[in-house]
């Protein structure tokens, strides 16, 4: 059984934290790599979203297109597998894409539930303009906001 007295001591202990001793003043967080790897990557996939708002396309519909570029029409779950989505979430992108014009859906004769899903010509050329461009445009952002003017050589 506890006495009293100990009572005060106890609670102290459990709910005040040691002191921890740092053997250096902790750095800024912009000093780290990884937090300005950070920065760069929600930069270039902001940036990335608008110019794709530009083209009437998000960036979900955008991996879809990427997903079924230079391919034969394809099942919609080997592009579900692809993006780590299930095949009710690329039911609905892939409605989105349908009424857009910029994917078809091509029924499968030999088994009346299944089909196949290919990009039209409107859809082949949202692809790779949009992902060019927007890095391009989001590099050159860089490197005028950072007056960069030559490479260095390691």
């Amino acid at each position: 059984m506890f006495r009293s007295t100990c009572w005060p001591r106890m609670c102290r202990a459990i709910l005040q934290p040691a002191a921890v001793e740092r053997e250096a003043p902790i750095s800024d967080l912009s000093a780290h790599t990884g937090f300005l790897m950070r920065m760069v990557s929600n930069v270039v996939s902001k940036e990335f979203a608008r110019k794709l708002a530009c083209e009437d396309v998000t960036v979900a519909e955008w991996v879809m297109l990427r997903a079924l570029y230079g391919r034969d029409a394809l099942a919609p779950s080997m592009p579900a597998r692809q993006m780590g989505m299930t095949k009710g979430a690329v039911s609905k992108l892939a409605q989105r894409l349908l009424d857009k014009g910029l994917i078809a859906r091509i029924d499968n004769p030999e088994d009346k539930r299944g089909h196949s899903l290919s990009l039209t010509p409107a859809g082949i050329a949202k692809v790779p303009d949009a992902e060019h461009e927007a890095l391009k445009r989001l590099l050159q952002t860089l490197i005028d906001g950072r007056a960069l003017t030559a490479a260095p050589v390691d």
